[in-house]
């Protein structure tokens, strides 16, 4: 889906395919995103959808190795009515393994696995973006988890940045196309908030800013308490630019001391993967940690947060719901960000992508009972995604075309498909 910005900017719209499971053959890969991206935009009612292309590793080296796979990935979309201008290149291959938790972050950026990776992932983008694209982005690890880390991993994580920049250049040269790679802060990693990106990422010493940026999570800056102009201020300040932003929503808990709350969080526990939590102190004080959701509960290794304090839960839930009280949503963080970024006099990226990756782990009865549910669940995270965007003063580029699958109204906007699509 695209928008067109006040000052003639194409912003681009997708939602994330690593919710769906592994796929490394790229036959499989295809078949897979085909068939969710077509059922995705025909409950929308669009004539193109953007895809957050998902590349597993071998996938990606597959693709890349062979162009004539790519064109044929390409070529498929196309005839679905699909485009990809970004991919996700953060979980580097099983992240639906029954337990993924922290071996989401390796490889890592100490590693040359993780540049072959994420150059083979520029690659194959830049054989897939539609000729009209400005440019392609991709997401990826905020260097590292936080242990271990010292100087040495960090000159060598800054030394693979360099080399990768070096390559996404030789690319350019090659192809005529721009990739550009956003590290996305996260909590518990080296990098976790728009000031440590400042800090690790801008600066003399800093990365390749004509290459590599951030990828701004919505649900990571709630997590960890920055307000979105802030954090936008302060990455400008150091240099670094938004190469993409994720629509996504975290749950939050404005009163984790009480019974009600405890008991609606507990359902949130899962093994598959980590759920980091932040507690803020009163006024301006300090925000507590707690590496996963069953540790903040019940304490263990550390001990339980203090519960004092609003909680932030890294746990992405549907952007269009509101969870059952007394849980809610960082909803309205995600239209502010949106707003930051889109409702100024030139958006401050142009890659949007919703990414909602928990659908199978949400508490049983929100779970989506089948691919159909879930495609209808996608759909809406978009309509909603899309009416923020238009409150934040884009203007839809994509004509309806045919009568959407269905039209429900969506809590909390009302907006029904033909409605956002409009």
């Amino acid at each position: 889906m695209r928008f067109r910005h006040p000052d003639g900017s194409t912003v681009h719209l997708a939602y994330c395919t690593n919710v769906h499971p592994l796929a490394e053959d790229p036959e499989e890969l295809t078949a897979q995103v085909c068939r969710f991206g077509a059922e995705v935009r025909a409950r929308l009612g669009v004539s193109r959808l953007g895809l957050g292309l998902w590349l597993p590793a071998p996938a990606a080296a597959r693709l890349a190795a062979a162009p004539v796979a790519a064109e044929r990935l390409r070529a498929a979309l196309e005839r679905h009515g699909l485009e990809v201008v970004t991919l996700n290149a953060f979980p580097y291959r099983n992240f639906h393994a029954p337990v993924v938790k922290k071996a989401v972050y390796h490889p890592d950026w100490t590693t040359a696995e993780r540049l072959a990776y994420t150059l083979d992932c520029a690659r194959v983008l830049s054989l897939l973006l539609p000729p009209d694209a400005a440019r392609g982005s991709v997401s990826t690890v905020p260097l590292a988890w936080r242990e271990p880390w010292d100087a040495g991993r960090r000159t060598v994580a800054l030394d693979q940045l360099r080399r990768l920049a070096d390559g996404l250049a030789g690319l350019a040269a090659g192809t005529g196309r721009t990739i550009r790679v956003g590290l996305e802060p996260e909590p518990g990693c080296v990098v976790e908030t728009a000031a440590e990106a400042a800090g690790e990422l801008g600066g003399a010493r800093g990365v390749d800013t004509g290459r590599i940026g951030v990828c701004l999570d919505a649900c990571h800056l709630a997590v960890a308490f920055e307000e979105p102009e802030a954090a936008l201020a302060r990455l400008a300040g150091a240099g670094l630019p938004v190469v993409k932003t994720q629509a996504s929503a975290a749950l939050h808990a404005a009163a984790p001391d009480r019974p009600a709350t405890r008991a609606a969080l507990s359902r949130y526990t899962e093994d598959r993967f980590l759920h980091q939590v932040r507690e803020r102190g009163a006024g301006s004080g300090p925000v507590h940690r707690r590496d996963d959701l069953p540790g903040a509960l019940t304490g263990s290794p550390d001990g339980p947060l203090p519960g004092r304090g609003p909680w932030r839960v890294h746990f992405h839930v549907p952007v269009h719901q509101r969870p059952e009280p007394p849980l809610e949503s960082t909803q309205a963080h995600l239209a502010a960000t949106l707003r930051a970024l889109f409702a100024g006099p030139a958006p401050v990226t142009d890659h949007v992508e919703a990414e909602t990756y928990t659908w199978s782990v949400l508490p049983e009865r929100h779970r989506p009972a089948g691919d159909a549910a879930l495609a209808a669940g996608l759909a809406a995270e978009l309509r909603w995604t899309a009416g923020a965007l238009r409150r934040a003063g884009l203007v839809p580029v994509d004509a309806p075309v045919d009568a959407p699958v269905d039209a429900p109204v969506d809590a909390p906007t009302g907006e029904t498909v033909e409605e956002a699509a409009s």
